[in-house]
């Protein structure tokens, strides 16, 4: 029988291992389980101070919505990212004086010509690129990719520092005790929209922040199989589940033995989704990204160099253009949910094609 998320972040709690981690499509509800979770560790309370409540510490789409744009409408010249005051940023700014080494972390992922600029009350920051030959480009405003690129900087620093200050055992002799009783990370997504090479280095660099934390418990949840697997190896005592989404609006939460390839068997499990979502007519715009991931896994595996290459031939342009279109949040419609009937019936189609060719007959002594 499937389980709410707060069952789902109760048994979290209860699993008392130093790391649990977690697969789950977008959409499944990591957000919410994360938001689940810190509800039940600490609840806010009237009247208490947050300072004497930080049992968890996490990092999902609300930890975005500390940084906001004012883009200076009027004269669209001075743009910059606002920080709401939290006592968290000014503890890692003002107290702990991190600013260069967000900036470094933040460079080092996306550009070393791309330079934060914090001001002296550390509540904005605007941005400039070098311009090379050409004078800098003042007062930028940076893509959505690195403006989470940036946060999640600024809490990775955060979390150094903390990792930093309880490696002293005795609380007396810490510089700092505003986290003595913080037990749980709970990290939802880092950073996704990173290339493949950082996104290795960030999993790495987290897995070794991990085992050097000193009485911490990490809650880490992801979409990405290769972020999921390159965490899985660098962590040992740890717990590895599937989040599952149920029809009725609950949840499974199943323990998996190994990494995504070995415990749940990636390739298999996208088409025993896509299979339910077309035999129950309940398809999403969501369910052709994930289609389309099912292709490139298993052109990549075949050794295809595109995996438009495995689209039926009569028709190839026509249906990689419908992939790519329903696959790319670039267009407003997009955001759309229900695809069209012709869409639906095009998924159904490509999915089929794919079972039922010779691809999987192909890897039968293989795992795509």
């Amino acid at each position: 029988m499937g389980k709410t998320l707060r069952e789902i972040a109760q048994k979290l709690k209860d699993a008392n291992k130093k790391v649990q981690l977690i697969y789950a499509f977008n959409g499944v509800g990591k957000t919410r389980l994360s938001r689940e979770f810190r509800e039940l560790v600490a609840p806010k309370n009237e009247g208490e101070e947050e300072d004497q409540l930080i049992k968890v510490l996490y990092y999902n789409a609300f930890t975005e919505d500390l940084f906001y744009w004012d883009n200076d409408l009027d004269g669209d010249r001075n743009r910059k990212l606002i920080i709401r005051p939290n006592n968290f940023t000014d503890w890692i700014f003002k107290d702990q004086g991190q600013e260069q080494r967000i900036i470094t972390h933040f460079q080092h992922y996306t550009n070393d010509k791309l330079t934060p600029r914090f001001n002296e009350e550390y509540s904005e920051i605007s941005f400039s690129i070098e311009g090379g030959n050409e004078e800098d480009v003042d007062n930028i405003k940076i893509s959505k990719g690195e403006e989470s690129c940036l946060v999640w900087c600024v809490f990775y620093s955060l979390l150094e520092q903390v990792v930093e200050v309880l490696s002293e055992s005795e609380p007396a002799m810490r510089d700092n005790n505003q986290f003595d009783n913080l037990e749980y990370v709970f990290i939802d997504d880092p950073v996704s929209s990173l290339d493949e090479n950082h996104l290795i280095e960030l999993a790495v660099n987290l897995g070794s922040l991990i085992k050097k934390s000193n009485g911490l418990n990490f809650i880490v949840s992801t979409h990405n199989p290769l972020f999921f697997n390159v965490l899985f190896n660098e962590i040992g005592n740890k717990i590895c589940y599937m989040l599952h989404k149920n029809e009725d609006g609950t949840y499974d939460l199943q323990e998996k033995k190994g990494d995504s390839n070995r415990s749940f068997s990636y390739h298999h499990y996208l088409i025993q989704v896509l299979q339910e979502a077309t035999d129950s007519n309940s398809i999403q715009k969501f369910h052709f990204m994930l289609l389309r991931n099912l292709y490139e896994k298993t052109a990549n595996f075949l050794g295809y160099p595109q995996w438009s290459d495995l689209l039926p031939d009569d028709k190839k342009t026509y249906y990689n253009r419908i992939i790519q279109f329903t696959s790319h949040s670039t267009l407003s419609n997009e955001a759309i949910p229900d695809p069209t009937e012709p869409e639906k019936q095009t998924l159904k189609l490509l999915l089929r094609h794919l079972v039922d060719n010779n691809y999987y007959k192909e890897e039968q002594n293989g795992t795509v």
